[in-house]
């Protein structure tokens, strides 16, 4: 006996207008809360998930904070340094760079101690480069992008050099949030240190204009010179910071240098920050630009993408930072960030040095 098949039989829906989409942002966000409207402990699943973990993050900071200032203390003392020659690459921010001679040489030129402070790496990796060049000469010209607040500009000054400090328009940068976080060169006034180099000496050699690194000016040129510390992953995409990169030469001499640092995302070959406000570089663009530059003719130094494999080389410092903590974290926990790698929108990330001369 054959058996017939039964239909399936759907119901019809309930209505033919289309489906409001149903916004769960409120009830993550109260799920989220560390109360709920009676000031009870949330006791939502997700929320009891994540409680911790915003203390987690201030332990790390803590022990990671205690740690580099233990090393620090432990460096010996050192007198009488002179600059000395290391064949320097495009490389990585390490623990062996901060622990090195010539980093202590050119942060006792910029009168600041050695910390694990990945932006004093940056300022001594750009000297040395200079230095190894023989571009810290009476008489020599640099361009510095976006500057912001850095020492470079008056320690420059202070060596005869005569140096172009740029930075974002006033206007653009209250956009971009950076005159706010006091890091935008408003003035010259910012620029000037009076611990390297006096006023009248200061006002010899520097001078301000306002650039968009997008569409650097053709005024500016015949440069000896030029540089960036950690401003060209700011500029909208990665395809944006590299064409700076190689457009930055043209504001240099036949044979001057380019010195630019910025952000290296070390751990993933595939996912990265793009189109952002601040993008982050893999080994794979770095490799792809020096390519681009040797077939114009330029000269990159060797790409190193070892990052070190010292205690400061695996501590990977996570948010807050200070701008987001309120006065007591501050206090306790702000330190200044000694760390030479952090956490960058969740990818581990430290700086990147990249020397670039010229075609001559």
């Amino acid at each position: 006996m054959i058996r017939s098949k039964k239909k399936l039989r759907f119901a019809p829906p309930a209505s033919d207008a289309p489906q409001k989409p149903v916004d769960l942002a409120p009830l993550l966000n109260a799920s989220l809360q560390r109360t709920n409207d009676s000031a009870e402990p949330n006791l939502h699943p997700l929320a009891f998930r994540l409680r911790n973990l915003d203390a987690m993050a201030l332990n790390l900071k803590f022990f990671g904070y205690e740690l580099a200032k233990a090393l620090a203390a432990s460096l010996p003392p050192r007198t009488g340094l002179q600059p000395t020659p290391v064949g320097l690459r495009c490389k990585s921010s390490t623990q062996a760079d901060m622990e090195s001679d010539w980093v202590a040489y050119w942060l006792s030129e910029l009168k600041v101690p050695v910390v694990f402070h990945r932006k004093l790496w940056e300022f001594a990796y750009m000297l040395q480069a200079l230095w190894e060049h023989g571009l810290l000469e009476p008489g020599k010209r640099g361009l510095g992008f976006g500057c912001g607040t850095e020492p470079l500009p008056s320690y420059l000054a202070s060596r005869g050099i005569d140096v172009t400090v740029t930075d974002l328009a006033p206007e653009a940068s209250a956009d971009l949030g950076w005159s706010t976080t006091n890091q935008h060169t408003a003035t010259l006034e910012h620029a000037f240190k009076e611990e390297l180099v006096s006023r009248g000496e200061f006002d010899r050699h520097v001078a301000l204009t306002y650039v968009d690194m997008n569409a650097i000016p053709a005024h500016l040129r015949n440069y000896d010179f030029c540089w960036s510390i950690c401003a060209l992953e700011h500029l909208g995409s990665i395809a944006k910071g590299l064409d700076f990169v190689v457009n930055s030469l043209e504001t240099l001499k036949p044979g001057g240098v380019a010195i630019h640092t910025t952000e290296f995302n070390f751990t993933s070959e595939t996912e990265t920050i793009d189109n952002w406000p601040t993008v982050l570089f893999q080994r794979q663009h770095f490799i792809a630009l020096a390519e681009r530059l040797r077939a114009l003719g330029h000269e990159v130094a060797e790409l190193d993408f070892a990052v070190g494999d010292k205690p400061m080389d695996r501590f990977i410092d996570l948010p807050p930072w200070d701008h987001d903590m309120n006065d007591y974290m501050r206090t306790n926990w702000g330190a200044g960030h000694v760390h030479l790698k952090l956490s960058i929108d969740g990818f581990p990330s430290t700086c990147f040095g990249l020397v670039i001369r010229k075609l001559a």
